[in-house]
């Protein structure tokens, strides 16, 4: 497929094309109307020592990005941004709850007080020997709040009390690719040599970009078929609440422990080499790629390894509260998935902001009081 031919096949709305697990909801609503609709709080899986020359702030921040906090903090604390540390970006049209690490050998704490910011609170703080690593959560937990629902949403609930036993498919969202898509037609003019003097982070982005929306055509198949979320001969397979992932071994017990959600079956992250699927597994995963050869030959040159993600998502400690025509909704998700993706399956939902952004109008100040 020649790289003109790709960019114009990617679907608009992006994620339009992508299969439902439980049908196309008939039900809407509209989220993030103010900050507080969306909280989002990290998760670690470790204690903090105590000690040591970096400092951990929890941070709560209302309505700002992840990058100019950082700038903030390193104003306060005296030092260079590159002494920070943190975990990942998060929503700016959110209340947010996140770690900053700032290494401060030899150094006394600042006062958090003297921050001075009315949108930016540290919550606490305690010292660590390690600075914080980009991607090192174990999870997110998320209260969303969604207004004005409207529509057939008698099944609402069933929905509901399905993804709460069932999960939902563990697709890439939307702002993984970048606005309208454009990180994926930034990836097609890299991976075929087009595009040649590219920053490190615009080629990690790129890369990934392309490597995802691979991933999620597969996953997309795999719900039209009915098997994203059972074992099928020739799976590789991934232990819930790891990383690590493994080829069918033989065992006789792999599809009543897919069911129960110890483990769950994969999709590729593709790569240079064989890929580790059987069978038909294999043969869908192929065929996907066949469609992307310049991403495909691109991915092989640049050497990268074959890796997994598993195709279902259980969030964790759901549960949710339905009056009239509001929805609060509380879970909790492991690093790497996505909120946007369990909304998706629950009903239609119109970011506000997002509304007021392509009118070209800005969206009205909210108290946060």
């Amino acid at each position: 497929m020649s790289i003109e031919k790709m960019n114009k096949e990617l679907p608009q709305p992006l994620m339009s094309g992508l299969a439902y697990a439980y049908g196309l909801p008939s039900c809407s609503g509209i989220y993030k109307q103010k900050p507080e609709d969306f909280l989002v709080e990290e998760q670690i899986a470790f204690e903090l020592s105590g000690e040591g020359e970096h400092l951990w702030c929890w941070v709560e921040k209302t309505g700002e990005n992840t990058d100019w906090v950082l700038q903030q903090l390193a104003k306060w604390a005296g030092v260079s941004p590159a002494r920070i540390g943190v975990a990942g970006q998060k929503d700016r049209h959110a209340v947010t709850r996140q770690w900053f690490s700032i290494q401060l050998p030899g150094q006394s704490d600042p006062d958090p007080e003297a921050l001075g910011l009315d949108s930016v609170r540290i919550l606490k703080m305690q010292r660590h020997q390690r600075k914080l690593q980009t991607g090192g959560l174990s999870g997110n937990r998320f209260e969303l709040v969604v207004r004005d629902i409207h529509g057939e949403c008698e099944t609402l609930e069933q929905r509901l009390l399905a993804i709460q036993q069932g999960g939902v498919p563990n697709y890439f969202g939307e702002q993984r690719f970048g606005y309208q898509g454009r990180n994926l037609n930034k990836a097609t003019e890299f991976l075929s040599g087009k595009l040649q003097r590219v920053k490190r982070n615009q080629k990690s982005m790129y890369i990934s970009s392309a490597r995802s929306w691979l991933f999620n055509l597969v996953l997309s198949q795999r719900v039209q078929k009915g098997d994203w979320n059972h074992f099928v001969s020739g799976d590789v397979l991934q232990l819930e609440g790891s990383s690590r992932w493994f080829s069918e071994d033989g065992s006789s017990d792999l599809s009543q422990r897919v069911e129960e959600g110890d483990l769950h079956p994969t999709g590729p992250m593709f790569g240079r080499g064989e890929l580790p699927s059987q069978g038909s597994v294999r043969d869908l995963e192929e065929q996907v790629m066949q469609s992307y050869e310049v991403w495909r030959d691109g991915l092989e040159r640049l050497g990268l390894k074959q890796d997994r993600r598993a195709l279902r998502v259980l969030p964790k400690n759901i549960s949710w509260v339905l009056k009239t025509d509001t929805l609060s909704l509380q879970f909790e998700l492991p690093a790497g998935s996505y909120a946007t993706m369990v909304m998706r399956e629950i009903m239609k939902v119109e970011d506000a902001q997002i509304q007021h952004k392509e009118r070209g109008s800005r969206p009205p100040e909210t108290p946060t009081s």
